[in-house]
This record gives C-alpha cells, sequence and structure tokens, in this order.
C-alpha cells in the first residue's frame, strides 16, 4: 500500500471518527439537557416546546450519521473501489472526443452521487420534517422540484464542468489561474441570476404588501445607503413550517426575500430587527469578506490540484488506473474534504464573529431587546436547540448558540 494510501485513509477515517464523536455528544448532550429549559429562556419556551426541539435535533443528527456512513462508504468505493475506473470503462465507449468523455465521467458520478443521497433526502423531508410537524411538501412537489433541479443541474453543470475541464487541458501549466478566474465569473454569475432566473422556478415571489412595514423597512435600508430592487415575500409555506430571511442577487437584481411563514411569526418591529442584523452583514462587509477568504482556498486548493495531477502515484495511491483530467478533478472532489474538514472550527469561528457583529449593528441600529424577542420567537417555532454540545458547536455551527447569542445581545 503507497504511503499517500495510507496517509488518505488515515485522514478519511479520523475525519469521519471525529464527526460520528461530535455527532454522538450532541445527541446525548441535547438529550441529557431535554427537561431543564435554560434559565434565561424561562417564561419565553415552555418545556414542551424545548422538548420538542430535543428531539428534532436528535432525529437530524441521527439522520446526519446515516449521511454520514453512506458518504464515506461512497468515497472508498470511487477510489479505492475502483468506482471511478469502472465509471470511465463505462463511458469512454460513447464518446470519440476526450473532453466529452470527461465531462460524461464528471456527470455520472455527480447523478450516482444524487440517487444515493435521494432516500436520506425523501427520509428528512417525509420523515423527520413530517414527524415534527414541518413538512408542508405534497409528493408531487417533491418529484417536481426534483425534475427541476435535475434538469438544472445537468443545463448548467455540464458545460461548467466542460468548461473546466477545456481549461485544466487548454490553459497551460498555470492553467489554475485561469481556472480560478472562471469560478470567480460562475459564482458572480449565479448570484446575480439566482433571484431572477432560478429562484422563481420554486417559489412564487409577490411584492411586501404590508405598506407599513415596506415603508419601515424603506427607511431603514435608506439610513444605510442599502439599494435593493424591491422587497419580496416568498410562498415558502408550500414546502415547510420553517420561516427564513435573507438577501440575494447583485447589483440591479439585488432583492430582499421573506418568507411568508416568517412574516406571519414576527410583528413589524422585530422583522425590522431582523432585516438590520441583515443589514450589518451588509455594512461590516461580511459578504465581501468570506468572498475573499473562500477565493484564497480555492485558488490553494487548484494550486496544489494542479501539481497533483502531474504525479502518477496520486493516481495509482487513490485506485484509478487511467489517469485523465476528469479523473484527477474527481480524485480530488473526493479526497480533499477528509483533509480540509479540520478547517472546520476556523471557518465556524469566523462565521459566528460575523453573526456577533451583525447582532450588534442591529442593536445600535434597531432596537436589540426587539432582536432578542424575535430572535426567540425564531428559535421557537423553527424548533431550535438552545443546548448544543459545545464541540459539536464548534465545528458546525456557523450561527453562536441561542443561550450565548440572547445573553450578548441583552447585554448590550
Amino acid at each position: 500500500m503507497e504511503s499517500f494510501t495510507v496517509l488518505f485513509l488515515t485522514a478519511l477515517l479520523v475525519a469521519t471518527g471525529v464527526q460520528l464523536w461530535l455527532a454522538l455528544r450532541q445527541i446525548n448532550h441535547v438529550a441529557g439537557h431535554a427537561d431543564r429549559v435554560p434559565a434565561q429562556f424561562h417564561g419565553r419556551i415552555t418545556e414542551q416546546q424545548h422538548r420538542k426541539a430535543a428531539d428534532y435535533t436528535v432525529a437530524r443528527v441521527r439522520l446526519g450519521i446515516v449521511d454520514l456512513v453512506v458518504s464515506t462508504c461512497m468515497v472508498l468505493i470511487w477510489t479505492l473501489g475502483g468506482g471511478i475506473d469502472w465509471m470511465f470503462a463505462f463511458v469512454a465507449p460513447w464518446f470519440d472526443d476526450t473532453l466529452l468523455t470527461g465531462t460524461a465521467l464528471l456527470v455520472g458520478v455527480m447523478l450516482i452521487g444524487g440517487l444515493v443521497g435521494l432516500p436520506l433526502e425523501i427520509a428528512a423531508v417525509f420523515g423527520i420534517e413530517q414527524r415534527f410537524g414541518f413538512n408542508r411538501t405534497r409528493p408531487i412537489t417533491f418529484i417536481t422540484d426534483l425534475v427541476k433541479k435535475t434538469f438544472l443541474s445537468l443545463l448548467l453543470g455540464v458545460p461548467i464542468a466542460a468548461a473546466v475541464l477545456w481549461t485544466m487541458d487548454a490553459a497551460g501549466t498555470h492553467w489554475w489561474l485561469a481556472a480560478w478566474a472562471l469560478w470567480l465569473a460562475v459564482n458572480l454569475l449565479a448570484v446575480w441570476a439566482f433571484p431572477v432566473l432560478i429562484a422563481p422556478l420554486f417559489n412564487k415571489f409577490t411584492p411586501l404588501q404590508d405598506e407599513a412595514l415596506a415603508g419601515r423597512i424603506a427607511a431603514l435600508l435608506g439610513r444605510h445607503g442599502f439599494a435593493a430592487s424591491g422587497i419580496f415575500v416568498a410562498d415558502g409555506s408550500r414546502r415547510s413550517g420553517h420561516g427564513n430571511a435573507y438577501f440575494t442577487g447583485l447589483g440591479a437584481s439585488k432583492r430582499i426575500v421573506f418568507y411568508d411563514t416568517l412574516l406571519a411569526d414576527l410583528e413589524a418591529d422585530e422583522v425590522e430587527a431582523v432585516l438590520a442584523h441583515e443589514v450589518g452583514h451588509f455594512k461590516r462587509k461580511h459578504i465581501a469578506k468570506q468572498l475573499g477568504f473562500s477565493a484564497a482556498i480555492v485558488l490553494a486548493a487548484l494550486a496544489l490540484l494542479a501539481w497533483l495531477a502531474t504525479q502518477p502515484w496520486f493516481y495509482s495511491s487513490l485506485g484509478v488506473e487511467t489517469p485523465g483530467t476528469a479523473q484527477a478533478l474527481l480524485l480530488f472532489l473526493l479526497a480533499a474534504p477528509a483533509f480540509f474538514f479540520f478547517l472546520s472550527p476556523a471557518m465556524s469561528l469566523l462565521s459566528r464573529k460575523h453573526e456577533y457583529e451583525a447582532d450588534a449593528f442591529a442593536a445600535e441600529n434597531a432596537d436589540g431587546a426587539v432582536l432578542v424577542k424575535a430572535l426567540v420567537k425564531l428559535y421557537r417555532s423553527n424548533s431550535a436547540t438552545l443546548t448544543p454540545d459545545p464541540w459539536y458547536s464548534a465545528f458546525h455551527d456557523s450561527h453562536p448558540p441561542a443561550p450565548l447569542r440572547i445573553a450578548r445581545l441583552e447585554a448590550l
């Protein structure tokens, strides 16, 4: 067994083991605190609501364990199990062109991955979400969404995959710089296209009809120089009882979206406070910082891939006997997460820091006490756990744990 094979297996098994350990910690910690509402939430969250949130969290983490085990097995099958070679042997006779063969290889792996993950998605929607009263997706809607997602993935994914492979072959030694520029362009295009072309395929968006609330929002945005093309309400209640709100788009396509479920839960001043938090991300340039951080990681990853793709041991150590551009890209995408997983705490820490900063902005420019009321309502309506395991949270949570977040807001 080659040394890199041992290194890869070690990284994969350690990363999987750590994730299983964290998941079991989360289950035990949440279940162990399910009968006691944290003191600062007394009178805000009932014991029954707290118990439901604990049970919901435990159910989701247990399903996540199944997903983790399946994903790890699939990585081993595709790599050391010879799955990539098998898929290449299957698609190669269909095409005479190397680029088309490589693209078909990528698409084939993607489609099989989607099929393997489909039962887990069904279990999440019609099992867990249904059992806890959140699912409102009818089977016909689920099937229609699946068809749309598959069509979009092929429509967008095939040209992008072909463009990446062509760049890797045609752009010379420093192809990774061209591929990085392509990555940036695709991401910016996706941010622009999502609100105007993609999102309307899945949700109906209507302008916010509440004139008083619209006026409050317009005044808040105007005070902070945030220009948006409109304020819209999405019919999220067609699929789920969870509430959400977000900024989306780029330039003239930038818009604010509220799910109808969120508007049904919150008062006007609470919606304004939540939006002030989102404006805080804009004013503190968090989106630009996160994009810059991601761009730096992608650039380093592509440079590493450019070197690995020239090393024969990279292919043989990971179970591939027929080296090629598509094979190199696939192997990197499959193997890299085992190594990059250990960056998770740093990335989660950065995200939580940004959430605290956005909360502070909202407290300064709206009403911190009202934001606390809104967050408590969202925790309650979404059955978010109030007692996550600290280690699990450090690795996985992009937002601060509820008690810490509320305590800091109340201190402000």
